[in-house]
C-alpha cells in the first residue's frame, strides 16, 4: 500500500506546470488572427445581448416604452437575441465550433429580419452592411486559416 503512495507521490512531483505560449507554437498567424477576430466579435455579441436584455427588462425605456408596450414580434425577436447573442458570446470566445455556428445564426436571423420584417426592429442600412462585412470577413478568415492548416 506505502509502495503505491510513494508512486503516485513520484507522479505528483514529476509533472510539468503548464505552458501556455507552447499552445500557439504549432498555430499559424490566420489561425491567430480569426481567433482574435472570433474574439473582438464575442464582445460585440456580449454587447448586443445585454443590450437586449436591457430593452427586455425595461432599461432606459421611458414610461410609454416598456417590454409591453411593443408588439408581440418585436418581443418575441428581443428574446431570441438576449439569449442567441450572449450563447454566442461565450462560443466565439472559447472559439468552439459551435460558438461560430450560433453567432452565424444570429447575424443571419437578424439580417433576415432586418431585410424581410423591417416594421419589428429596423436596424437600418448601415448595420446590415456592417453584419454582413462581418459575415464576409468572418468566412475569408476561416478560410485563409483552413488552407494554412493543410500546408
Amino acid at each position: 500500500m506505502t509502495d503505491r503512495l510513494d508512486d503516485h507521490d513520484q507522479d505528483a512531483h514529476g509533472l510539468e506546470p503548464v505552458h501556455t505560449e507552447e499552445e500557439h507554437l504549432g498555430v499559424g498567424i490566420w489561425t491567430l488572427r480569426l481567433i482574435l477576430f472570433l474574439r473582438v466579435m464575442a464582445g460585440v455579441s456580449m454587447i448586443k445581448g445585454l443590450f437586449h436584455w436591457s430593452a427586455l427588462l425595461g432599461i432606459g425605456a421611458g414610461p410609454q416604452g416598456g417590454f409591453e408596450t411593443h408588439s408581440v414580434s418585436w418581443q418575441s425577436a428581443t428574446i431570441f437575441f438576449a439569449v442567441l447573442d450572449l450563447i454566442a458570446a461565450v462560443g466565439l470566445w472559447l472559439a468552439a465550433t459551435w460558438g461560430a455556428v450560433v453567432w452565424l445564426a444570429s447575424v443571419a436571423s437578424m439580417l433576415v429580419l432586418d431585410l424581410f420584417f423591417p416594421q419589428i426592429f429596423d436596424g437600418g442600412i448601415l448595420l446590415n452592411v456592417f453584419e454582413m462585412a462581418l459575415l464576409f470577413i468572418y468566412v475569408w478568415l476561416a478560410i485563409r486559416s483552413a488552407q494554412e492548416q493543410t500546408k
